[in-house]
């Protein structure tokens, strides 16, 4: 907006061009303006600052730097202008601007009805649309994968309302602004909200990538309605957003697109002469199949995938090429996968291995082991787990599966990838076919709780089970009355070795006079 004001606009003027023109575009909204609003003696007035702008000779339309006359423009490249028509503003032409936005941007949905997917937020009875009807949008935080429509529904969400004129869209990103970026924002939406005439929606794209002191900004003029909200994540908000700001918003979950909605989306841009892919381009039905089902969901990732299939086709074919699927696959290179090393799909997964191994579902496990390993995750961090599964899930039913596991994490860091995947699923396998006992996991765990507790006051050692390397210790009556039991083995059976306020408490719930060869006990547990 502040590069429409220094052109000579009004703020007025630009914020209804910002909002008209879905406000990504300085260049559109500028067509906008001296499309729909420019007469003679506006247009004179903005000229000079207009050229100053754009460092453009107004006689000639060309760049010109200085008075060098050795840099002045070649008179066969210059535009002729009419001597009559010098009050007059040509338009400013944004085809060059599009042709070089991805195609995932230039065929961005700009109402709700464009929108693909998410049914479950866009339903006619949905918070969204009921919230459109009435002209009372709630701040939002919206969180889902990449590429499933969080900024595309932010800014649709402003074109569908009744009136989009009654609203200013400010688009930020936490990646390249701060704070002060959101000072301004808020200084600009309290004046129009003074003067009556525009709600100001701040989108902050990226928003967990605000730390805490920053998230704080937003929390005073949210609350007074200075400024409607509308935030976007891939992270969980859970973790990476602070609690005042998301007691303040509506979480609004998005999900992967599945593959039919992607095909439709690509199907458009295919047809879409303006926006889409040019009409000398063919592309077969193959191509929007295979796109559709290897990019994880995310429609960002199958549209400039099919604009590099394209541009590649042209570039082998020229005029009326054909976009193959050997194409497709050289553009995509390999199939998408959501996945990250800190966030949501990383604890996920883990969890499903974990799950399907204690499900005792071998099958399962490794297929989850195989989408961590190819999703780019550290084989040790697998091998760290499977030690600790082998202990918490298995335990005492079968104590070999502790060693196996720690020879598998011996293994994989001798080999490392790709060799050691074979290692990580025979390990795998192994745990998931064991026999199960939670028996130590949970006596551990009783144990830690009476002791965090203080159940019996944590008292001290009974003096029998005391060391005494001294003569006084002796004396004071340590280890007195203790029994061997390698000596006397039936006295030594009625010794007792806890506290006494806690000879009552039970542990470790394992079968009596269970020992030996663990693994070939039939117990469940």
């Amino acid at each position: 907006m502040e590069q429409l004001v220094s052109m000579g606009f009004s703020s007025d003027l630009a914020a209804e061009a910002l909002t008209a023109t879905g406000g990504d575009s300085i260049q559109k909204a500028t067509d906008w303006i001296l499309s729909h609003r420019s007469s003679p003696q506006s247009t004179a007035t903005l000229q000079p600052k207009l050229d100053r702008f754009l460092c453009l000779n107004p006689k000639t339309l060309s760049p010109v730097v200085g008075d060098d006359s050795s840099k002045r423009p070649n008179p066969e490249t210059q535009i002729p202008v009419a001597a009559d028509d010098s009050n007059k503003r040509p338009k400013l032409s944004s085809s060059r601007h599009r042709q070089h936005q991805p195609l995932s941007e230039r065929m961005r949905p700009r109402t709700l009805d464009d929108v693909v997917g998410q049914e479950h937020l866009l339903s006619p009875a949905s918070l969204l649309r009921s919230a459109i009807k009435s002209n009372r949008l709630p701040s939002i935080v919206f969180w889902g994968p990449p590429g499933t429509g969080k900024t595309s529904i932010a800014k649709s969400l402003i074109n569908s309302s009744k009136d989009p004129s009654l609203y200013r869209f400010v688009s930020l990103s936490a990646v390249t602004s701060g704070v002060k970026d959101v000072r301004d924002a808020v200084e600009s939406a309290k004046r129009l909200n003074l003067e009556g005439k525009k709600r100001t929606v701040l989108f902050m794209d990226e928003v967990h990538r605000f730390n805490k002191s920053q998230q704080d900004s937003f929390l005073p003029v949210i609350e007074d309605g200075s400024i409607l909200f509308i935030g976007a994540t891939t992270e969980n908000p859970s973790f990476h957003l602070i609690t005042p700001l998301l007691s303040r918003c509506r979480v609004l979950t998005l999900n992967p697109l599945k593959p039919n909605h992607v095909e439709t989306l690509l199907r458009r841009a295919v047809d879409d002469s303006e926006r889409g892919l040019s009409n000398s381009v063919e592309v077969d039905d193959s191509v929007i199949e295979f796109l559709a089902y290897n990019c994880d969901g995310d429609a960002r990732v199958a549209l400039n995938a099919l604009e590099i299939s394209a541009t590649m086709a042209t570039a082998r074919a020229g005029s009326d090429a054909v976009v193959s699927i050997d194409d497709a696959k050289e553009a995509l290179q390999c199939k998408h996968l959501a996945y990250d090393k800190a966030g949501d799909q990383h604890y996920n997964l883990i969890s499903a291995l974990h799950k399907s191994m204690r499900g005792g579902d071998a099958n399962a496990a490794i297929y989850w082991l195989a989408r961590m390993l190819e999703g780019g995750e550290e084989p040790l961090y697998i091998a760290r787990r499977l030690i600790r599964f082998a202990s918490e899930d298995i335990g005492l039913a079968d104590p070999s599966a502790l060693t196996q596991a720690v020879a598998c994490y011996q293994a994989s860091h001798f080999l490392g990838m790709p060799e050691c995947n074979v290692i990580l699923a025979q390990c795998t396998a192994y745990l998931a076919l064991a026999p199960k006992s939670v028996a130590v996991y949970r006596a551990i765990g009783a144990a830690q709780k009476v002791v965090k507790d203080s159940v019996g006051q944590n008292e001290g050692v009974p003096l029998h089970l005391r060391n005494a390397p001294t003569k006084l210790m002796k004396e004071l009556g340590y280890g007195k009355e203790y029994i061997y039991p390698p000596d006397d083995p039936s006295s030594a059976a009625a010794q007792t070795y806890l506290p006494p306020s806690l000879l009552h408490y039970k542990f470790l719930e394992w079968p009596h006079g269970v020992s030996g060869d663990l693994q070939d006990q039939e117990h469940k547990f």
